[in-house]
């Protein structure tokens, strides 16, 4: 199934289904009094289920489920259920604003396990209105383990690492307003709805603002890898297409943005540069001529080609993963393996460094004779590039999802790294459209006036 065919039009009161309009507007007195429960479980085709404010009585001793990590989830964050998850849990959180948000935890405040206060009670009450604790557990002054199990499920859900203490990052995530998260989920909804992308029984995501991989079989996450992803000044393109070759110690033809904005200014400061970085400069011919007899300060200069030899010291390693687009970029190895550990993986100028991309290659090389990751250690210890067309050719999408929504129930954000939800002119239009939507139809978002983001290309690539 295509995203694209899926929703048609860009209206979502027309993607959410009938059934989930009408149990909203039953529901909706209920949710004035109640806070709302995040969407429950659902399948990846499931109809997305409407809060229920009818519970069973929880047993306060027992602990709070936790949210599996992007890292560690079984299920994709991306497959063909997540439009209606994305769409349920935009109404959740657009009834959270109606009803006027949650409150925001002091600055000064000093939270962590075994703390007491009223910073703690107010902290509870956070937690619950987003269903990170139960709401049995509203009730009290003290951190206890059951506080601590909730604030990890928190900063699960955001990208956060999980302490269970509210840490400077913990605290800003918490007071983000609510419309923030609605704006997010309703930015990300609609980048997801203009997605052409054919799912596959083997499919790889990219999600950018998250810097994660997925590589999916049938419904589960096969292999899932740590990305490093564009800057904010030279930022990674949205994009849909097919996996088509693998090269194994690849060459790395600068590209003219590169070129111009980081070469050229060291070759004028250091003739010998090229040769330290073992980099062949061409001419127009594609003959290799001396770096020394070059005017890097001409207008001229831009027009040789700087190819760098397979090795070490290859900015693109031992490992490129070739899928045809217009913004010529792709995933691959790197010799700048420090920053995968690194909270900020926003680091590339556009394409996708993946961490351990052998076994990335080996799982899409799984299907084509001969390349089992055996192979693939042998060709790369030879050091010869070799370039090998998989059998199949394997669907993958990078997507810009700042908010998301999993089998789990779970709703995920992560930073608008590149700006691009404000740059829908969501701030006011949204605000309106929500306020205006939710008391009229059972908060029901009007989003035909949303304007889609300008997507320039990008200009600074790593490019073959």
């Amino acid at each position: 199934m295509r995203y694209r065919d899926y929703w048609g039009a860009s209206m979502l009161v027309r993607v959410v289904p009938p059934t989930l309009v009408a149990a909203m507007l039953m529901v909706a007195p209920a949710w004035a009094q109640t806070p709302p429960k995040i969407p429950p479980k659902a399948q990846p085709q499931a109809q997305p289920k409407a809060p229920t404010t009818a519970q069973a009585p929880a047993d306060p001793s027992a602990p709070v489920q936790s949210v599996p990590s992007p890292a560690k989830a079984p299920e994709p964050a991306v497959d063909e259920g997540t439009a209606q998850r994305m769409a349920a849990a935009l109404l959740s959180y657009s009834a959270i604003e109606v009803r006027g948000g949650w409150p925001a935890i002091p600055s000064s405040a000093k939270l962590a396990p075994g703390a007491s206060g009223p910073e703690v009670a107010v902290l509870r009450e956070r937690l619950v209105i987003t269903d990170d604790l139960a709401p049995e557990h509203i009730r009290g002054e003290t951190y206890d383990a059951t506080v601590t199990a909730a604030v990890r499920r928190f900063q699960a859900r955001h990208g956060l690492e999980e302490t269970g203490t509210i840490g400077p990052k913990t605290l800003a995530a918490l007071n983000v307003p609510v419309g923030k998260r609605v704006r997010q989920l309703a930015a990300s909804l609609d980048r997801l709805s203009a997605m052409d992308f054919q799912f596959g029984q083997r499919y790889v995501v990219v999600n950018l603002p998250a810097a994660f991989a997925e590589a999916v079989v049938g419904d589960k996450v096969v292999r899932r890898h740590v990305v490093q992803v564009g800057r904010p000044d030279r930022p990674s393109p949205t994009l849909t297409t097919y996996i088509t070759t693998v090269n194994l110690n690849p060459t790395w033809t600068v590209p003219l943005g590169i070129l111009k904005k980081d070469v050229i200014p060291k070759m004028r400061k250091d003739p010998g540069y090229a040769a330290r970085m073992h980099m062949r400069v061409l001419d127009g011919a594609g003959n290799e001529v001396d770096p020394r007899s070059v005017d890097w300060n001409s207008e001229r200069a831009p027009n040789f080609t700087i190819r760098q030899d397979s090795g070490t010291w290859n900015a693109l390693g031992s490992v490129r993963i070739d899928m045809p687009n217009p913004h010529s970029v792709y995933m691959h190895d790197t010799n700048h393996k420090e920053f995968f550990s690194a909270d900020y993986r926003f680091q590339s100028s556009g394409c996708t460094r993946v961490e351990n991309p052998r076994d990335l290659a080996a799982w899409v090389l799984e299907e084509t004779p001969g390349w089992s990751r055996r192979e693939i250690d042998a060709a790369i210890a030879k050091g010869q590039k070799v370039d090998v067309r998989v059998a199949r050719k394997i669907p993958v999408a990078w997507v810009y999802l700042t908010g998301w929504a999993t089998r789990d129930g779970a709703i995920h954000f992560r930073d608008d790294i590149y700006g691009h939800d404000e740059k829908r002119e969501l701030v006011a239009e949204l605000k309106t459209s929500v306020a205006t939507a939710s008391r009229a139809s059972g908060f029901i978002l009007q989003s035909a006036d949303i304007k889609p983001v300008d997507m320039k290309p990008v200009s600074y690539l790593d490019s073959q």
